[in-house]
């Protein structure tokens, strides 16, 4: 394994074709649950919790939190298509064959990153359309929307496949979404805007970079948004090169595909 082979374009669509097949011939396990959990906090945050609350930001509390909530699913498939399927190579040394052909490690990394990007697309999409049975979402920016979703899933894609990298058994691939995806995501401002916390939670907050993702996503579909639509792009794209150096770097030196 070297960072010296060529990328394989054949390789790169063969490797991305069997992740869209492989994610989509069981649709029923990985696009359907989180519309159906997505739409359950439309009902519950949008319409029953929602005109208790009013505006949020100036907008109706459904119109507020439907980018969040869309985003939010992208984030969650993007990261566990990756994790999962990554790992199941792993545990069933399938990697192994494809580790010894002459595909370039970026050509291994690109296909699983397409494959989770494609996922997350599919389901944001689908998430995009329910949504419209509850909110009158209108697009603000639409270059903002699509480099957003396509950002913000290349990164959590990255995200699964370090996870998938390092994890012994599949206990471990529940871990990250569990304790760091989660409580992130809830705490970056899909429900609320944080403006309404305390100066010292504001600061908090900046800490995590999903807030960034959302309120960037947010600003293309309402035009408003907490943080600077520079910064977010920054902040996005800086953790994307990071991710992506860390585990060419980790596929390079065969770290977790050795036994």
């Amino acid at each position: 394994m070297s960072f010296n082979k060529p990328l394989n374009w054949i390789a790169l669509k063969t490797l991305t074709t069997k992740e869209v097949v492989r994610f989509t011939r069981i649709w029923q396990q990985t696009i359907l649950p989180p519309v159906i959990t997505t739409t359950l906090y439309f009902i519950i945050f949008g319409n029953l919790i929602g005109p208790r609350i009013g505006k949020m930001g100036g907008f109706d509390y459904m119109d507020f939190i439907v980018p969040g909530l869309i985003l939010m699913a992208v984030i969650t498939n993007s990261y566990a298509n990756v994790a999962s399927s990554f790992f199941s190579a792993k545990f069933q040394s399938s990697i192994e064959e494809l580790l010894v052909t002459p595909t370039a490690n970026i050509t291994i990394l690109l296909g699983y990153i397409a494959g989770g990007v494609a996922r997350g697309i599919m389901v944001g999409v689908v998430v995009t359309l329910v949504s419209l049975f509850f909110s009158k979402l209108q697009i603000y920016n639409l270059t903002v929307l699509v480099s957003i979703i396509i950002l913000t899933s290349t990164l959590f894609a990255l995200g699964g496949f370090t996870n998938a990298l390092f994890a012994k058994k599949f206990d471990d691939i529940s871990i990250v979404p569990t304790f760091i995806l989660t409580p992130f995501t809830y705490l970056g401002g899909v429900f609320y805007s944080i403006k309404l916390l305390p100066d010292v939670w504001q600061t908090v907050s900046h800490l995590n970079p999903v807030l960034y993702m959302i309120n960037a996503f947010r600003y293309g579909f309402l035009g408003v948004s907490d943080i600077s639509l520079w910064t977010s792009y920054t902040i996005i794209i800086g953790f994307i090169i990071a991710l992506f150096l860390i585990n060419l770097r980790l596929i390079s030196t065969g770290y977790g595909l050795r036994s």
